[in-house]
């Protein structure tokens, strides 16, 4: 069988839609890391953590990122690679082994977290002390009460005017001209 037309069976079967529940030696993991050379670090359900082989028939025709389920089976052989991905999971997938009730426990509690609540979870808003920014411009407690004058700077709107005189009398020499 020549490789296009393995890949595109692979590709047809991954695109089928089709929902299985683990096998009889599958473990159900998640991606933790991509380490290279189609290795993934992988975390199972009971938590430990070792490095599973994406298998040739997947290499060209999938991906899988941080966080994606997948069917791992352990092999016996491997001292660093400890098991060999056997089938991507996609959402539909999950559902199915939910409804069935074959989800871990160990995935089901976990629970992504909004900015906001990963801020309150470290110890309240995360936000930079007065001290540590510059001064505005309305800030008058710093000068005593007074503000400061620095003939360098123009006020925005003088900008502004000069911007719209200059324009304007352009417009009238290109009149003057024709």
């Amino acid at each position: 069988m020549s490789v296009a037309t393995k890949r595109r069976l692979v590709t047809r079967e991954l695109n089928k839609g089709e929902v299985i529940l683990p096998g009889e030696h599958e473990l159900i993991a998640q991606i933790v890391a991509p380490k290279g050379n189609n290795l993934h670090e992988v975390e199972d359900q009971h938590g430990h953590t070792y490095l599973a082989s994406m298998p040739n028939k997947f290499r060209k025709s999938a991906w899988i990122k941080r966080g994606d389920f997948v069917f791992v089976q352990p092999i016996e052989e491997g001292d660093k690679v400890r098991a060999e991905i056997t089938h991507i999971l996609y959402p539909e997938n999950i559902a199915y082994i939910k409804e069935q009730h074959h989800w871990p426990i160990s995935f089901s509690q976990e629970k992504k977290l909004t900015n906001e609540e990963e801020d309150e979870a470290k110890g309240g808003h995360q936000m930079i002390d007065a001290d540590m920014l510059p001064p505005s411009d309305s800030d008058s407690d710093s000068d005593g009460g007074q503000v400061s004058y620095n003939p360098n700077r123009q006020d925005a709107a003088a900008i502004h005017d000069e911007d719209e005189d200059s324009s304007s009398g352009d417009e009238e020499d290109e009149g003057k001209k024709s």
